[in-house]
């Protein structure tokens, strides 16, 4: 029997059956009862999927498809006879490999601290007598005790409830608490049976009994969690960028090497053996080897970055894919919203008051007319709050962190209704001394109204009523306007109902507040429910909502500017939804809301279909949001998901990017996904995202830099070979290393750190298509830039040999002249490389334009390099290991000029082509 048809069975049998299906009773499990279905059924607890054993995942860092390559790159050259660059490069990878992998532990060890939890404990029967255990203790058959506040440790039917309210949102989104009682109602949308409760939602109000029949994961929460943990792990869209970049380099590498070594055969006649060793070397050379661990560095300043804007990364490679993402399917109660109701206007049949503030803080005021208002100066806004505020079992705490979040006890509206209180000046404990509460008429899901009944003189008490607008306006004969009390005409009530209409258009929820005087001689104690709450007289209306966030206004512009689609996703009711998302400019009014009944009828295609046009997704159920996700990846987008209950756990693990809240996340949703909101704030994913595409640009721009080096690094064997010997080999082995392990490495970083460019949020994402190293990147870095320094650097060799007698003398092969024009060669290199990670900075725009002096990460990468630099042309020992040599004062002149016309030359082409492309 599937879990619907189980949940239907348990909520539409009668109590004696449930018991007896369970073989349990009012009184409870035995002690040894208990013990051994504990034993059958095992801890109540959600297991967590077996995780990678920490050697797997140490050795991961190891095997990627660029780690390969420079493994395979040492073995060549060792071969080649340069044992120290063999060695060299298989540090690199090891040093690298261990970075990736304390970096992605910090991260585990961060998600692990958010989803560290107190253990919980529950009230049970055993032998009918109450007990308190760990929750993990509990078996079904098990009856437990609920309290306002308590968590529900797992799927039961209620057997005895008074005035329950439970919070749902971990489980279908709704913001609102469901009401729940021993009557079977089957509810609208997921979860919404009225007498069951499930594992891990939470009672905000109200106290009862509940027999439990299912535990662990045989609940409602452990089975999303179960299917969240056979969703396979895709790999991110950087991680196969980079396996085809290393492709690219490997093909262009090997084909080089093999071009040369037929040239070394067959042009210069050199034996194969030498020739092959001659390939394999430059293979070597056209291997960028410091490009993995910039890569590595780059994306974990990513991540710290993002770390101080309330995103926390848990694996380095989802830093790029959030850049790439097109569509964020986003939850809507606290992600868009602040999850706190407010009570935005109060409606009286005379005025109509606008109330400031939002959430659970007295940061606002009643205005009539733009001008204060307090509560006792006006006798219908007197009335008024006096209901919302004596009529209401919620208190609210004041956080005591700066800036933290009230704390609840009891249900979100009647806390709306305290804060509306205080902010109209009323102050509920001392009125209470005058007015105490003598009877409470406890709400119930029938009725949808609460009434308390309170002393108002020595004579008389008072009916304090709210509830829904249609249940309750059914029960007032009477209208208090301006003070005065008479009958309720037809048209008093047409009025009210198209105001209330109104509200509602506007996805506002109302509710209705009324009240009664009777003699105090009536039995109060035995008035009943429908006797008391009959003739009422109306007095207003209050109307609220769960209000946005203050920052999702612009987080949503610059999303619709990044070409960035949002669908809003949530267990919510399609007017809540639509209102919301029309608001905060999310979709305009003409958008089309699909409901999760709806939502089955369709089929994939249909969905497709709709998934291209302005969409907004009302009550879904667990499965259909991630059936929604699965399919928006099907039309060919990158799909970032937000969530924060376990509803959304296989939603964020199907996504390219999932989004767990971390504040009010579940724990099932933070293992989930790849990043976690430290403030549940829908404005962190935008900028996030900046970062993500920052990242990528970034990517391409050290990518640029690195590739350029390689080329110099190829000339002088290129020389050497076509010129038959006569050349001597300008750049050593030791030398290329300083290069692409030495003085390329922080510059590189440095362009790692560089800010977005400030139009990053005005282009489209990234297509899948355009890739790291594509046409553009390639002229750059081979024909425009790597030829120029090929130029330089060449040049600069040959004129320390002109000024020592060549072309009449040969060219120095070795002795003082050669170590000079080696170091010179190697040092033209170093700094048109400063002139390179300049220009790299930016694409469009002019480096002046941007901060010649912005990034400081890059200065401080160039005077390492200079020093490295000058550490190896002046220090014993380690001149003839790189075989280097102290330079003259011309020499060092000549190096500090060249950046400058370097620089000038490109600024000059990104004018010419920025120009030429406005006009």
């Amino acid at each position: 029997m599937d879990e619907k048809k189980i949940r239907a069975q348990y909520a539409q049998n009668d109590i004696s059956e449930v018991f007896a299906n369970l073989k349990s009773s009012a009184n409870g499990l035995s002690e040894a009862e208990a013990e051994k279905r504990l034993q059958k059924y095992g801890p109540n607890e959600i297991k967590k999927a077996e995780a990678e054993s920490m050697w797997k995942n140490f050795f991961k860092n190891f095997t990627s498809m660029m780690a390969i390559l420079l493994w395979i790159s040492g073995v060549i050259a060792i071969f080649s006879g340069t044992l120290e660059l063999g060695i060299a490069i298989w540090l690199v990878n090891i040093i690298n490999g261990l970075f990736s992998f304390w970096q992605e532990r910090a991260a585990k060890k961060a998600t692990d601290a958010l989803n560290s939890m107190l253990p919980t404990y529950v009230q049970v029967i055993r032998d009918g007598k109450k007990k308190q255990i760990d929750s993990k203790q509990l078996v079904p058959g098990d009856v437990f005790v609920l309290q306002a506040g308590n968590r529900v440790p797992a799927d039961a039917r209620i057997i005895t409830a008074t005035s329950m309210q439970v919070d749902q949102s971990a489980l279908n989104g709704e913001s609102v608490p469901e009401s729940k009682t021993t009557k079977y109602q089957p509810g609208e949308g997921s979860y919404a049976e009225s007498n069951l409760i499930y594992s891990g939602t939470t009672v905000v109000g109200g106290n009862g009994r509940a027999i439990a029949f299912a535990t662990g994961m045989q609940t409602e929460f452990g089975r999303i969690a179960q299917l969240t943990q056979k969703e396979e792990k895709t790999e991110s869209p950087l991680t196969n960028e980079l396996s085809r970049l290393t492709k690219q380099i490997s093909i262009i590498a090997v084909t080089i090497g093999v071009i040369f070594l037929i040239a070394a055969i067959f042009v210069v006649k050199y034996p194969f053996a030498k020739a092959f060793i001659f390939g394999l070397g430059m293979i070597v050379a056209f291997i960028p080897e410091g490009l993995l661990p910039t890569v590595t560095l780059s994306l974990a300043q990513g991540v710290r970055r993002m770390a101080k804007k309330h995103a926390l990364v848990k694996e380095l490679n989802s830093v790029e894919t959030l850049g790439e993402t097109t569509v964020i399917c986003s939850d809507k109660t606290g992600t868009l919203t602040q999850n706190q109701m407010t009570i935005h206007y109060i409606w009286t049949p005379a005025n109509e008051y606008h109330v400031t503030g939002n959430g659970y803080v007295n940061n606002g005021q009643i205005e009539l007319n733009n001008k204060q208002l307090w509560y006792d100066e006006n006798p219908d806004l007197h009335k008024l709050v006096q209901i919302a505020a004596l009529d209401n079992d919620t208190s609210v705490e004041p956080s005591k962190k700066k800036g933290g979040r009230p704390k609840i006890l009891g249900t979100p509206t009647e806390a709306s209704l305290i804060i509306m209180a205080e902010k109209a000046g009323f102050d509920k404990q001392r009125v209470l001394v005058k007015y105490p509460r003598l009877k409470e008429l406890p709400f119930d899901s029938d009725r949808k109204r609460m009434s308390t009944i309170n002393r108002w003189n020595d004579t008389q008490a008072i009916v304090l009523t709210k509830g829904s607008f249609s249940d309750t306006i059914g029960r007032c004969d009477q209208i208090q306007v301006n003070g005065q009390v008479r009958a309720m005409t037809d048209d008093d009530r047409l009025r009210v109902k198209k105001v209330n209409a109104d509200y509602a258009a506007r996805g506002l929820r109302s509710m209705a507040l009324a009240y009664r005087i009777i003699p105090k001689n009536e039995q109060i104690n035995n008035l009943t429910v429908d006797d008391a709450e009959n003739h009422l007289i109306f007095v207003g209306l209050v109307s609220m909502s769960d209000p946005p966030r203050p920052e999702v206004y612009n987080a949503v512009k610059k999303c619709h500017q990044a070409k960035i689609r949002i669908i809003m996703v949530t267990g919510d009711s399609k007017l809540t939804a639509k209102s919301v998302a029309v608001q905060i400019g999310l979709t305009s009014d003409k958008a089309r809301v699909i409901s999760g009944n709806e939502l089955d009828q369709m089929s994939d295609e249909e969905l497709r279909k709709a998934l291209k046009e302005e969409v907004i997704f009302a009550r879904v159920a667990p499965e259909q949001k991630y059936r929604i996700v699965k399919n928006c990846q099907a039309n060919g987008e990158i799909v970032a998901a937000t969530g924060d209950g376990v509803n959304d756990a296989p939603a964020l693990k199907q996504a390219d990017i999932g989004i767990a809240m971390g504040l009010s996340g579940t724990d099932v949703a933070k293992d989930a996904a790849n990043m976690i909101l430290t403030d549940d704030n829908f404005a962190s994913i935008v900028a996030a995202i900046e970062e993500g595409r920052a990242a990528y640009s970034n990517i391409r721009k050290f990518l640029t830099y690195i590739l350029t080096s390689n080329v110099p690094e190829a000339f002088p064997p290129i020389l050497f070979l076509f010129s038959g010997g006569l050349i001597p080999l300008p750049m050593t082995v030791m030398q290329i290393l300083t290069v692409d392990l030495g003085t390329d490495m922080l510059p590189a970083l440095g362009l790692g750190a560089e800010a977005a460019d400030p139009d990053v949020m005005n282009q489209p994402p990234r297509k899948r298509s355009d890739h790291l190293l594509n046409k553009q990147v390639i002229l750059r870095a081979f024909v425009w830039y790597g030829l120029l320094e090929s130029i330089i650097s060449t040049g600069a060799y040959f004129f320390v040999n002109h000024q020592n007698g060549w072309p009449i003398q040969a060219l120095a092969a070795s002795g003082p002249v050669y170590m000079r024009a080696t170091t010179m060669f190697l040092g033209a290199i170093v700094f048109a490389q400063i002139a390179n990670v300049l220009n790299c900075r930016t694409n469009k725009i002019s480096i002046f334009k941007k901060g010649l002096f912005s990034n400081k990460n890059i200065w401080f990468g160039i005077i390492f390099e200079i020093l490295l630099f000058l550490f190896l042309t002046v220090t014993p020992g380690i001149q003839q290991l790189f075989h280097t040599t102290i330079l003259n004062a011309s020499d060092w002149i000549f190096l500090f000029l060249l950046p400058i016309p370097l620089v000038l030359i490109d600024e000059a082409r990104k004018w010419l082509m920025f120009h030429r492309k406005n006009n």
